[in-house]
């Protein structure tokens, strides 16, 4: 065959990732922090899209009288739908006209985006939710009630609290050069990292100055802070309340045989009983290890659930996605419309065009994203039913597949939609991936348990085990397979050390011990 250039025309299909369709896969696995984040930028980038806090049927007459066509809303603020036990579920067999799979459910199809386009046009307005009713008030600025702490930015660091004290504590300027060089090498839990040795080095001073400095750092609070290691940490703790003694000061040099239980071995090297050794143990545990955390941490966030789950009056469940956590979005039509009529520049029109389908595309991809968490959260209360009614002993072993078989999605969307969300249910706020756990084969050949469920009756087993019979794992596995779980010895152990339970020989001498 002779080798020369040429021209060939081929004709194939392959999978095409369009901007948009990677816009819809990656806000279906954001969070909802994320995700108003990620809406937040969107805003400030597109001029055609505005952000609202209000209902729709809040709007003033003047807002209602304005023509429909002029702004587009999202229809997903506040969706909601009763499922049952044995019903089918919504929009399977038609209760619900809308195709909750345009965007995520088959994503080889390189036509996919214009699927969702349609589909979610034609998508049902919101339905409303009691949970509105629950929502509080904003700012109070009328009733005299002045909040203060309000006003604060942030709490004081770590650093700036010891250097408070610092700055009281010590007199010359050479001290508080060490003492300030010495705080920046205190970790966030408070430890001292740096060697005394090459501080003194870099400082060209002393060791002897900056092992001074550093006892008076030691001083400050939270007491234990500036520690070199967690026995000096504890020491400085303890002989503060005035518990370091010697026997207290052996217990510290052998904290090994602490974390071993070997209370036996202790008692010989500090001279002490067992009541004694056990008091000790109590004022360690009121000893905080990690002192430097009590200050500069990020505020907690508290965990905002992405599905609610109530009980009906009948037995049936309510799923129902939150509104609060879905950003209400327009499209400004009527914008959109005036500044078409008064531009002639061809590139403005384009660049208006692409805020357009870029903005509709934003309100149905946000739309699309809520109606499909609320389709697998629906189908995951279906499945664990037993352990909403019954506890966490009848949770079932379920995995993305089964899901995905039975709402006609792909498995990688049910993960992308299980992904960083969480759901409440009567029996506490749960991240959707809770619900899915590896099964164990029954003994008796009946249905499978649930992985979460034997390490609970693990960790139920070892709770009630009495001090002259503690269960070893090899008893725990006699029981599990009296009780039809079909379970191995690594298993037991594995799942044991999962929950931190010590063994049966530390467990045994832990009992003794305060026996």
């Amino acid at each position: 065959m002779a080798l020369a250039p040429r021209l060939e025309m081929r004709q194939g299909q392959s999978l095409v990732m369009t901007p948009q369709l990677q816009q819809a896969i990656k806000l279906l696995q954001l969070s909802n922090l994320e995700l108003a984040d990620y809406v937040e930028q969107e805003l400030e980038r597109n001029p055609l899209l505005e952000a609202t806090t209000s209902d729709p049927s809040d709007r003033t007459g003047e807002e209602r009288a304005a023509p429909e066509t002029d702004r587009e809303t999202v229809t997903t603020s506040e969706t909601s739908l009763s499922l049952t036990d044995d019903g089918p579920l919504p929009g399977r067999d038609g209760d619900i006209d809308t195709d909750y799979d345009n965007v995520y459910a088959d994503e080889s199809r390189a036509d996919m985006q214009n699927d969702a386009a349609a589909a979610a046009a034609d998508a049902p307005g919101p339905t409303g939710s009691d949970w509105q009713n629950m929502k509080g008030g904003g700012g109070n600025t009328g009733d005299g009630d002045y909040d203060f702490a309000a006003t604060l930015t942030r709490e004081a660091t770590l650093a700036e609290h010891l250097t408070e004290q610092m700055n009281t504590a010590l007199k010359t300027a050479g001290d508080r050069l060490i003492g300030a060089y010495l705080i920046d090498q205190v970790n966030e839990t408070g430890y001292m990292t740096a060697d005394l040795a090459e501080v003194a080095e870099r400082l060209g001073t002393d060791v002897e100055d900056v092992e001074a400095v550093l006892q008076v750092l030691q001083t400050f609070e939270p007491t234990g802070i500036c520690a070199r290691n967690l026995k000096e940490c504890l020491a400085l703790q303890l002989a503060e309340r005035n518990r370091l003694d010697p026997a207290m000061q052996a217990f510290l040099d052998n904290l090994e045989l602490f974390a071993k239980r070997d209370f036996d071995t202790l008692m010989k090297l500090t001279g002490a009983d067992r009541e004694d050794i056990a008091s000790m143990v109590e004022d360690i545990r009121t000893c905080n290890p990690k002192p430097g955390l009590a200050f500069g941490g990020e505020p907690v966030v508290p965990v905002i659930p992405d599905v609610f789950v109530r009980s009906r009056a009948d037995g049936s469940w309510m799923v129902e996605v939150n509104s609060e956590t879905l950003p209400r979005v327009l499209v400004n039509q009527q914008y959109y419309s005036e500044v078409s009529k008064l531009s002639g520049d061809p590139s403005a029109k384009a660049y208006l065009s692409e805020c357009l389908n870029n903005a509709n595309w934003l309100v149905k991809s946000l739309d699309q994203r809520a109606r499909t968490i609320l389709k697998v959260a629906s189908e995951i209360v279906r499945q664990q039913d037993a352990f909403l009614v019954h506890g966490i002993q009848h949770l079932k072993p379920l995995n993305l597949k089964t899901i995905a078989e039975a709402i006609s999605m792909h498995e990688s969307t049910v993960s992308r939609v299980t992904a960083n969300k969480y759901i409440a249910t009567p029996r506490g706020i749960f991240e959707m991936k809770y619900f899915f756990t590896s099964s164990i084969a029954s003994s008796s050949g009946g249905a499978a348990h649930s992985a979460e469920a034997v390490r609970h009756r693990i960790k139920e087993l070892i709770d009630v085990e009495r001090p002259d019979a503690v269960l070893s794992d090899d008893n725990l596995v006699d029981i599990l397979k009296g009780q039809g779980v079909d379970i191995a010895r690594r298993t037991v152990a594995k799942y044991r050390e999962a929950l931190n339970i010590p063994s049966s020989v530390q467990r045994r001498r832990e009992k003794k011990a305060y026996a």
